[in-house]
């Protein structure tokens, strides 16, 4: 039987760490994510209506 070492090396590649098939995420190339709303923009938006509604009613 062979060493152990020698067992599991025979079937590896030259070079065994492979590039990675999935990279995960972050790089320019990724498009921006649609349907979240910055905060400051649901901030303005209130306050908004909170000055229409205030000119119609009060």
């Amino acid at each position: 039987m062979a060493d152990g070492g020698d067992f599991y090396s025979r079937d590896r590649p030259e070079n065994p760490s492979l590039e990675e098939d999935r990279p995960r995420g972050g790089g320019p190339e990724d498009p921006h994510q649609r349907g979240n709303w910055p905060v400051w923009t649901i901030v303005i938006g209130i306050l908004v209506l909170f000055v229409i509604f205030t000119v119609m009613f009060g």
